[in-house]
C-alpha cells in the first residue's frame, strides 16, 4: 500500500542462510520515469548491467560502480531489456575476527543454540555435516566463496554466526573505519526466516500469515510512530528498547522475531527470548507515556503488548484499547463495587506454567509434508489437547463459558441502549442509543459517534462504569476463558449499576 510505504529498504526475500552473501534481485519494475531495479546482498559496492538479449555476451555497465544502495532507477530506450548485479565478493571471516570489538556480544553469542547448530547431537544423529540441503542454515557462506567447505577444511565456519546475519564481514574486520564494509543491521524477519521454514519447521511461515505480520495503520505518523508503534511496530519498538528514538519511514514493520527473541542472548528464557513467559505483577504500558518509564522486561513476553495500556472508567473519548489479555489474566482491570479492581487472577495465570504460551502456542512433530510441523506462530488455540490436563471436555466447557459471556454482554447492550432511550438526559436524546457511549465508538455500537467531550458529563457516573467493564470484558476477545469468574463478576457489577439508573 502507497499509503504506507517504506523508505528503509529491509531484506525482502528468504535465503537459506540468512543475509545473502551475494546480490540477488528482488525486483524489476516499469516506473515513470524509467526501470526500477532493486537487490538485496551484504553490504559493500555493487553495479548495475544491462543487456536486450541473454544471447549477446556483452553486458553494458549502467550508472556507477559504487551503488551502496541496492536500488536505481535507469532511463532505457530497449523494448525490452534484462538487467544482472555484480556485487563484492563474499569474504567470510568467523565470529573470532568480530571479537576483537565485539566481545561482549561474541562472548554470549559463543553459548546460545545457533552457535551449536552445526554440532548439536541431533543434528550429528542425523548426518547432518555431510548432507548439502543443511549446510546452508547451519554454517557460514556454505557453497559461496570464502565459506564453509568442510569440518576439516574451515572449522570456524561451523555453526551460525554473526555473518549469518550480519552479512561476510572479512572487508570490515580489515577496515573498521570504512562504512562501505559495515555489516548490515536488519531487523526483519526474512533473516531468520531463511532457515526457520519448511515443512519441519514452519515457524516464518506460521508468523508471515499471522496478526502479528500485519501493518495496522501508517505507523509512520508523527502520532502514531512513539505511541502506537512501541506494539504495532517491530522496528520501532526495537528502537524504543534500544534507548533510541523511532526512526521515521521504517515504522511500518509488522512484530518480527527480535521483538520477541534475542539472538545474542543465552538461554536466560526457552528460545532466546528476551522476556519470561509467565509473571504474575500487575503491568501496563500506555500509549502516550515515556517508554523507558514503563517497559519492565521482567513481564511475561505476550503482556508486554497485550495489557490495558492503562485504561481507566474516566476516559470518555473512546473505549479500552483491545488489548487487555494480561490484565484480564491477573484479575486487575476494571470496576466492582469496592472500587478499582484488586488483584483476581484466574486458574489459568496461576495453573499454567507457561501461561499464554500454553495454550496460543501449542506445537507438534512433522509427520508428512502433507502434515507439517506446528511451531505455534500463528498464535492461535488450535487444539484443546493442553486443556486435558485439567477439563474432561474443554471444547465444549469453552463454548458453554463463551456463549454465557455472550448472552451477557448482549443483555447489557440492551439495558444500556434502554437507558439511552429512556433514561437519557434530554440533551443526549438525539444520539438514541448512542446516548450511552463513548465519544468514539467502535463495532459494538450500530455505528456513528456517541456523546461529544462536553456531554459525556451529562451521563451517570454508573453507566461510566458499567459500559467501561462491558468494553473490558470485549476487549479481552477470550469471551471469559482466560478469566471466567472475574468477567462474571464485571458484568454483574455493570447489570447493578445500570439497574439503579433505569429504576430512579
Amino acid at each position: 500500500m502507497a499509503a504506507i510505504a517504506q523508505n528503509v529498504q529491509h531484506l525482502g526475500i528468504t535465503q537459506p542462510g540468512g543475509m545473502p552473501g551475494v546480490p540477488v534481485v528482488t525486483g524489476v519494475e516499469r516506473v515513470t520515469n524509467g526501470v526500477n531495479i532493486a537487490w538485496d546482498g551484504p553490504s559493500g559496492y555493487y553495479q548495475l548491467f544491462e543487456t536486450e538479449s541473454l544471447t549477446d555476451p556483452a553486458w553494458k555497465a549502467v550508472g556507477k560502480a559504487t551503488n551502496l544502495l541496492r536500488q536505481i532507477t535507469v532511463k532505457t530506450n530497449l523494448p525490452r531489456a534484462f538487467y544482472r548485479v555484480a556485487g563484492p565478493s563474499p569474504k567470510y571471516a568467523g565470529s573470532a575476527a568480530c571479537a576483537d570489538c565485539h566481545s561482549p556480544i561474541r562472548d554470549t553469542l559463543v553459548h546460545t543454540l545457533h552457535f551449536g547448530a552445526f554440532t548439536n547431537a541431533e543434528f550429528l544423529a542425523k548426518g547432518g555435516q555431510t548432507n548439502a540441503s543443511c549446510l546452508p542454515c547451519h554454517t557460514v557462506g556454505s557453497d559461496l566463496p570464502t565459506g564453509f567447505v568442510s569440518r576439516a577444511k574451515t572449522p570456524k565456519l561451523g555453526g551460525v554466526q554473526c555473518e549469518n546475519c550480519h552479512g561476510p564481514a572479512a572487508r570490515h574486520a580489515a577496515n573498521p573505519d570504512d562504512p562501505a564494509w559495515v555489516p548490515r543491521v536488519e531487523v526483519a524477519a526474512t533473516v531468520c526466516g531463511g532457515c526457520h521454514t519448511s515443512a519441519y519447521h514452519p515457524t516464518f511461515e506460521e508468523w508471515a500469515a499471522s496478526p502479528h505480520n500485519t501493518v495496522i495503520s501508517n505507523l509512520n505518523a508523527k502520532t502514531q510512530i512513539g505511541n502506537c508503534g512501541r506494539c504495532h511496530s517491530g522496528s520501532a519498538r526495537w528502537s524504543l528498547i534500544q534507548g533510541q528514538a523511532p526512526l521515521v519511514g521504517d515504522a511500518n514493520m509488522g512484530i518480527v522475531c527480535i521483538t520477541c527473541h534475542d539472538p545474542h542472548q543465552t538461554n536466560r528464557y526457552p528460545a532466546q527470548l528476551r522476556y519470561p513467559v509467565a509473571s504474575t505483577n500487575e503491568y501496563f504500558m500506555p500509549t502516550n507515556g515515556v517508554f523507558a518509564r514503563y517497559y519492565n522486561p521482567k513481564i511475561n513476553v505476550c503482556g508486554q503488548c497485550h495489557n490495558d495500556a492503562g485504561a481507566s472508567w474516566t476516559n470518555t473519548a473512546a473505549p479500552p484499547h483491545c488489548s487487555s489479555q494480561y490484565n484480564m489474566l491477573l484479575g486487575t482491570i476494571g470496576e466492582l463495587n469496592s472500587g478499582l479492581a484488586p488483584y483476581q487472577p484466574g486458574s489459568h495465570a496461576l495453573l499454567l506454567t507457561n501461561q499464554c504460551v500454553e495454550c496460543h502456542m501449542q506445537t507438534s512433530p512433522f509427520v508428512s509434508e502433507a502434515a507439517p510441523a506446528v511451531t505455534g506462530h500463528n498464535f492461535t488455540v488450535n487444539s484443546y489437547n493442553v486443556c486435558l490436563n485439567c477439563h474432561p471436555f474443554p471444547e465444549l466447557l469453552a463454548q458453554v463459558a463463551q456463549a454465557a459471556i455472550s448472552n451477557q454482554v448482549q443483555e447489557l447492550k440492551l439495558d444500556l441502549d434502554y437507558w439511552a432511550t429512556n433514561n437519557a438526559p434530554a440533551a443526549l436524546r438525539s444520539y438514541g442509543t448512542n446516548a450511552w457511549e463513548y465519544t468514539t465508538t467502535n463495532e459494538f455500537s450500530l455505528g456513528g459517534p456517541g456523546p461529544g467531550a462536553a456531554e459525556q458529563a451529562l451521563i451517570p457516573t454508573n453507566i461510566w462504569k458499567a459500559r467501561f467493564n462491558v468494553y473490558v470484558v470485549l476487549s479481552d476477545k477470550s469471551l471469559g476463558v482466560h478469566n471466567i469468574l472475574f468477567s462474571v463478576a464485571l458484568l454483574e457489577n455493570a447489570e447493578s449499576w445500570i439497574a439503579e439508573e433505569v429504576d430512579q
